[in-house]
């Protein structure tokens, strides 16, 4: 296994450089080091000095990919794709463009981002694996067919429809929420309640019907029918013969979320007010921050990178039969 896993870890470098890549190219396709100069100082009248004087203390006077003026392999080493990128590697993230500590900021923002992320996912997957079995128990039935029509329709409507529809009846209307905002500390539940209603339901049509799929293979297993031949009821082949057995799609699918819970919802967040790393994301883009751009780029193809790799290690824990 840790051969294994140190094989992932030498494919995921390319995989990273190339994501860095991309990064790079989309923002400095839109903005300009001189853009980003004026965008930061803030000035009306910002003199051609001013700029060179900040894009030298960034680091934005450096040629982005190729170094013309440099000689041999310092012609690629002294860019500041390479200089950046040899940063992030190190999870040195440095500071941002406005000179706050990225590195604190993401320390301090993922706990407001956890505080929502982890009760949605959790109160969901209950949720969504209760209906779907449920769904399996009566399956063929109208209940089955009206429930997954709702399913159907849960999915087809915009996530955004939901956040503002939920903030105009709980907060505006009925005000039992607030509408936005956000507290450290236990006076944090009556700002995360809505976003985390409101991200349950809105990923229950996708998470029901995924579920009731997984169930609905397993039920036709010879297992199955072996289980029924020796008199179980049809709760007890779903609770303990089809659920067992269908733990391991959804144990491997739930082990390549958990990572990418600390980066937060981009727009959830934005809408809530709540400080934590996706609107920490969307307010450095509308900033036009590339250092927090890129930081939190990088850190989100790292989770994701872990995410898989646990996936991978998890389906041999619950099933021998699979080798890595």
């Amino acid at each position: 296994m840790f051969a294994y896993i140190i094989r992932r870890i030498l494919y995921a470098i390319p995989i990273l450089i190339g994501v860095n890549l991309i990064t790079f190219m989309l923002f400095f396709m839109v903005n300009s080091p001189d853009d980003m100069a004026r965008a930061q100082l803030g000035a009306k009248q910002v003199t051609p000095e001013l700029i060179a004087s900040w894009k030298e203390e960034k680091g934005y006077d450096k040629p982005l990919f190729v170094n013309h003026h440099a000689e041999g392999i310092a012609t690629v080493t002294d860019t500041l794709f390479v200089q950046e990128s040899l940063k992030l590697f190190r999870f040195d993230f440095g500071f941002s463009d406005a000179n706050r500590d990225i590195g604190s900021d993401i320390k301090e923002r993922m706990w407001p981002s956890l505080a929502i992320a982890l009760p949605t996912f959790l109160i969901a997957l209950v949720t969504n694996i209760s209906l779907a079995l449920l769904l399996v128990l009566f399956r063929g039935s109208a209940l089955d067919t009206g429930m997954m029509v709702v399913a159907v329709m849960i999915m087809s409507i915009s996530g955004l429809f939901y956040i503002i529809a939920g903030q105009v009846i709980f907060s505006k209307m009925w005000h039992w929420v607030p509408i936005s905002g956000y507290e450290d500390g236990w006076g944090s539940i009556k700002f995360i309640i809505l976003p985390v209603m409101i991200g349950v339901f809105a990923g229950m049509g996708a998470g029901v019907r995924w579920y009731r799929s997984i169930f609905l293979e397993q039920i036709n297993q010879d297992y199955v029918r072996t289980a029924r031949a020796k008199g179980l009821s049809e709760l007890k082949v779903l609770f303990g013969h089809v659920l067992r057995n269908g733990m391991l799609p959804i144990l491997t699918g739930v082990v390549v979320i958990i990572p990418s819970l600390f980066m937060g919802s981009l727009i959830m967040e934005s809408f809530f007010g709540i400080p934590g790393l996706g609107s920490y994301t969307i307010d450095a883009i509308n900033a036009q921050d590339f250092a927090i751009v890129k930081a939190m780029v990088f850190l989100g193809s790292v989770l994701y990178i872990v995410g898989l790799i646990l996936t991978d290690i998890s389906y041999t824990l619950f099933d021998p039969r699979v080798k890595l």
